[in-house]
């Protein structure tokens, strides 16, 4: 019973991707690089900060940031490298500018124009009721279906 409870312990246990080879000595480099990592993307992992992969890839960029950070870039800088050297998926929020609005406007036009079909739709279809006659069937077409209906 307790190897059953020590091995969900450590199934549980947050698993830390940051290495302690790759930690900076100076606390507000680190911290900065840290910020820096929560944004980028886990290019293997695809949806997990690089700051949460154990990737080597992931690791690779945070030594990247780092080593950025060390170099005296800033943020932005550190940043804009690998987005330069990545292309812009690998940030977590993609910018809301060039291609990438077309993308982030796509969804909400593409609900506007089906929200137009679906009501143009059913106002024509009410328009169509309204104007149909409510008997539409001549004597003989009823007296024919009564036939029909009752053999």
């Amino acid at each position: 019973m307790k190897r059953l409870v020590l091995i969900f312990l450590l199934v549980a246990a947050p698993v830390w991707a940051v290495q302690p080879d790759e930690v900076l000595e100076d606390p507000a480099l680190e911290q900065r690089a840290r910020d820096i990592s929560t944004g980028l993307r886990c290019l293997v992992c695809r949806n997990e900060s690089i700051d949460e992969s154990n990737a080597d890839l992931a690791r690779d960029l945070r030594l990247l940031v780092r080593e950025r950070l060390v170099a005296g870039d800033s943020d932005e800088e550190a940043v804009d490298f690998i987005v330069d050297r990545y292309g812009e998926y690998v940030l977590l929020k993609p910018t809301v500018t060039g291609a990438n609005l077309l993308l982030w406007l796509a969804g909400p036009i593409m609900a506007l124009i089906a929200m137009a079909v679906g009501w143009s739709f059913l106002r024509r279809r009410a328009a169509l009721e309204a104007a149909a006659p409510a008997d539409s069937l001549s004597a003989e077409e009823q007296a024919r279906l009564k036939e029909i209906l009752e053999d």
